[in-house]
């Protein structure tokens, strides 16, 4: 087996981490091609198609689907991703303040963005936490201020923070607001009333950030574990056994606290940091140790610039391609029907924020805070 320096490339970068967080780009701008809605229209209902669909659509409230996953994903890869970059700014002789103060105004600059998707709808300005940048900016500052702590210490406050949001949710007093798994009849709903006067559809909460602070403090450890000594079957094996005890362990919970991603339940955070774990250590099997490497580019490259091309999908950035190839392309898959033509054009705009991606990849455009 390789060691850990044999896994980085010639500029320090982990290539299964690049295409970890690149895979999960590629989700994220997908669904906002129209593409997974395409899959659950009722003509295929009852089909193999549809039921994959459903995958990637949020459960209503109570389960886990695989889309409940990619922002748990997300959150996880950008853990990873610190140690690395961390180490690679103290090597250059950055001081341990100076990183202190950018990522203060890494978190400011993701919380901004975060809020700043919600006042673009409405024309109004609105603060919530309920979108991964805005949670973002507080599972990164919390994890860094942790960057540099025991493993013991990491866990500790990771799991005590689940255990925090577990008492208040099943101990909240205020009538109508104590029955903590019940959609809108919650701790997470009455936070958000206080600050916000209205809950947002879909019984998302903004206290979510808390719990699933855990998602982001595990990726700081399995980003250094990658990056020690240590050979890479070892790696490779405490990766398995953590992922594989995290879902078991969320699964076995959930009679107890159900698993429900709207309002990041401790059994939630459990059983999907579990999963990124494993999904973290068959791209690092796959990838760093069995070197199958040629097809990574296409994933890596969406990875590359994550912000931007999230940004540029989330405002519409999708529909102003449509409407421009929309005329072509009906005047071509017209006569296929009306749900295989969307079908069609979907993926074609989903191909072509791919290439959008690529393109700046080539041209070395990269966009980071």
């Amino acid at each position: 087996m390789t060691n850990s320096s044999s896994s980085l490339t010639p500029e320090g970068r982990l290539l299964s981490l690049d295409f970890f967080r690149g895979f999960t780009m590629f989700l994220l701008i997908g669904e906002f091609t129209g593409l997974f809605s395409n899959l659950t229209d009722p003509a295929l209902g009852g089909t193999f198609i549809h039921s994959l669909g459903e995958q990637f659509h949020h459960v209503k409230w109570q389960g886990l689907h695989f889309w409940d996953l990619v922002q748990p994903f997300f959150m996880f890869i950008v853990g990873v991703a610190m140690p690395f970059s961390f180490a690679k700014r103290t090597a250059r002789g950055d001081s341990y303040n100076l990183l202190f103060r950018h990522a203060l105004q890494r978190s400011f600059l993701l919380l901004l963005l975060g809020w700043a998707l919600y006042c673009i709808g409405p024309g109004k300005i609105t603060f919530r936490f309920q979108n991964v940048l805005a949670q973002l900016s507080v599972t990164y500052i919390i994890a860094f201020l942790l960057i540099r702590k025991k493993v013991s210490v990491q866990l500790i406050v990771s799991f005590g923070l689940l255990i925090l949001a577990e008492v208040i949710y099943r101990s909240f007093p205020v009538e109508g607001f104590n029955h903590p798994f019940i959609p809108n009849e919650n701790f997470g709903t009455w936070l958000d009333l206080q600050y916000g006067g209205e809950n947002l559809g879909g019984h998302w909460v903004s206290f979510n950030a808390i719990p699933t602070t855990a998602h982001t403090i595990w990726g700081v450890l399995a980003g250094k574990l990658l990056m020690s000594d240590k050979p890479a079957a070892k790696k490779l094996k405490t990766l398995i056994i953590a992922g594989l005890a995290g879902v078991i362990i969320g699964y076995a919970l959930n009679p107890v606290t159900p698993i429900i991603k709207r309002i990041a339940t401790s059994s939630f955070v459990i059983v999907s940091g579990g999963w990124s774990l494993l999904v973290l250590a068959f791209s690092y099997w796959l990838i760093d140790i069995k070197k199958s490497r040629n097809w990574v580019i296409f994933f890596a490259v969406v990875g590359m610039n994550p912000l931007f091309i999230y940004l540029f999908a989330h405002l519409n950035g999708s529909d102003f391609i449509r409407h421009i190839i929309y005329p072509f392309g009906m005047a071509l898959f017209g006569r296929t029907g009306e749900l295989p033509a969307s079908i069609i054009m979907n993926s074609i705009i989903w191909f072509l924020l791919w290439y959008i991606c690529y393109w700046m990849y080539k041209q070395k455009i990269f966009i980071k805070i």
